[in-house]
């Protein structure tokens, strides 16, 4: 979709959503202002999405702000438009003899040398036969390989692990560009230390963003939302409802609780707020919200196809606490060098150095816990005083600010979050989060296709976001400038030199959108 060739004048696209997709749709779509004419609708009063900032006391902690949400990613992140600072990433998993790290080895991996070992080769085999292994979960590839149950605290990264296809999981140990682990330690399974990229001011940096597109003309409207699309035709393009907030006492930012369902009732209750219901007709849509919303606004113009794939998505409920609470960290987590657990020598291995560096440099950034109600549920924090880069590092463990990650409400009585002091409590954010099941590999990804590319022409709507393929804020930015693409946009020409930008925006849109990369 590019000019209308009929009348000359550019094309009218709606973006729905002002997070990394839509924000990068608009963006790329706004290169050819004689192509198009964008207007970002976005229901939050910020852009971002589930990126943002929240103020923390500067003389407390010794900085400002703290970012919520996405945190960092790999350095591989080639289509995230931004220069951040570089960390190694150090992880600490469990407590005592449960406890596992990357930085040194402990007693847990000397209890598993045996099944380390055999993993390092059932990775080979795995990778062999990945695409047998792309449908199969981790659950299940770990019993076909006879190993322990135990075996997942090395891979737990949420509690939907085992679900995951095992595909991704091998693609950590074998792939030299993005995984984690690579190469595979068949002494300790994993004993790198990976760069991981610390984003900036979240909410500065979409503020920024924001004001760069208003300034190339595009209309960006916050505390606004589609409510309905009213009709699809080919003729006539698409024809939506619009709610837009006049009057609101809602902070600019995700206040505690902002996603838990009984908050918004009692936010309703206390804020006054005065709509304004618009019709608008727009030549084409583009969706950069999650799934189920996206199914919700389509309502009954919802295709069969699209209710089929957009409802077989799956969702979480989980709650961000940020805290100063070292007293609940030192009782479930390693938060220091533990000689007590520490060992030597792995399987005739000499790591007596890994051990004296550990002693100096030993600051895990991600924790992971297992649940005592239910050991195959896990918890997860960090400790952003040593993960994010304008927080001071060279201040005692009392004035750390962590953050810690209850996962699925579901589950609410395995989490121990009433254990953590209220007067120590910075913040409560709620996120509705994808869970990466494999049955998401099976009955979304691979139909995507049929949403954004067949009979795309009729219905003028396009689909983008991370839960397009995996939960990561540079999928998200592809997943825009790929929405943006298929409507007739170019590729942008900072990208089109970085060989490998172009490989991972070519299988984007050959797997979501069915069309061939032409640089």
């Amino acid at each position: 979709m590019s000019a209308d060739c009929e009348t000359g004048r550019p094309k009218r696209v709606l973006v729905v959503g002002a997070g990394a997709a839509g924000m990068a749709c608009a963006d790329t779509l706004a290169q050819h202002p004689d192509r198009f004419h964008v207007s970002v609708v976005e229901a939050q009063s910020h852009c971002g999405g589930q990126m943002f900032s929240i103020p923390i006391d500067q003389k407390e902690y010794g900085a400002r702000w703290l970012n919520q949400g996405v945190q960092g990613g790999s350095h591989i992140y080639h289509h995230t438009f931004y220069v951040f600072k570089n960390v190694d990433l150090q992880v600490s998993f469990g407590k005592g003899n449960t406890f596992w790290t990357n930085v040194y080895p402990t007693q847990l991996v000397a209890r598993h040398s045996k099944d380390i070992k055999r993993f390092s080769w059932a990775i080979k085999v795995m990778r062999w036969f990945e695409l047998i292994f792309a449908m199969i979960p981790i659950k299940v590839s770990l019993k076909m390989f006879f190993f322990s149950d135990d075996l997942a605290l090395f891979l737990g990264t949420g509690n939907a692990t085992p679900n995951l296809p095992t595909v991704m999981m091998e693609r950590l140990y074998t792939s030299p560009t993005y995984g984690m682990w690579y190469p595979i330690d068949r002494k300790m399974l994993t004993s790198n230390l990976p760069p991981m990229v610390v984003f900036p001011e979240a909410t500065a940096v979409y503020s920024d963003w924001k004001e760069s597109l208003e300034k190339r003309g595009v209309s960006i409207r916050l505390d606004t939302q589609v409510k309905q699309v009213l009709a699809r035709s080919q003729q006539d393009g698409v024809r939506v409802s619009i709610i837009r907030k006049l009057k609101s006492n809602v902070s600019s930012l995700p206040s505690a609780d902002a996603s838990d369902p009984e908050q918004k009732v009692k936010q309703s209750e206390n804020d006054a707020i005065e709509e304004e219901l618009l019709e608008e007709t727009y030549d084409g849509i583009v969706f950069c919200v999650l799934a189920d919303t996206a199914k919700q606004i389509l309502g009954k113009e919802a295709r069969w196809i699209e209710k089929k794939v957009l409802g077989s998505t799956i969702w979480s409920d989980d709650v961000t606490v940020t805290h100063n609470d070292l007293d609940y960290m030192e009782r479930w987590y390693e938060l220091q060098y533990n000689d007590h657990v520490a060992v030597s020598d792995l399987s005739g291995r000499d790591e007596s150095g890994r051990v004296e560096k550990a002693k100096k440099l030993f600051q895990p950034m991600y924790l992971i816990k297992q649940t005592p109600a239910d050991a195959r549920k896990l918890e997860m924090s960090f400790d952003c005083s040593a993960f994010q880069y304008q927080l001071p590092k060279d201040v005692p463990l009392e004035k750390h600010v962590f953050q810690t990650i209850f996962l699925n409400k579901k589950h609410v009585d395995t989490w121990s979050k009433n254990e953590i002091r209220p007067e120590k409590i910075i913040a409560e954010n709620w996120w509705h989060q994808l869970c990466h099941s494999y049955t998401h590999y099976l009955f979304v990804v691979p139909f995507l296709f049929c949403l954004n590319r067949v009979r795309s022409h009729r219905y003028h709507t396009r689909f983008a976001g991370s839960w397009t393929l995996v939960n990561a804020h540079e999928v998200a930015v592809i997943s825009g400038i790929a929405a943006a693409y298929s409507l007739g946009a170019d590729y942008p020409k900072e990208l089109k030199e970085d060989r490998f930008a172009r490989l991972c925006f070519r299988l984007y849109l050959l797997l979501v959108h069915w069309r061939w990369f032409e640089p």
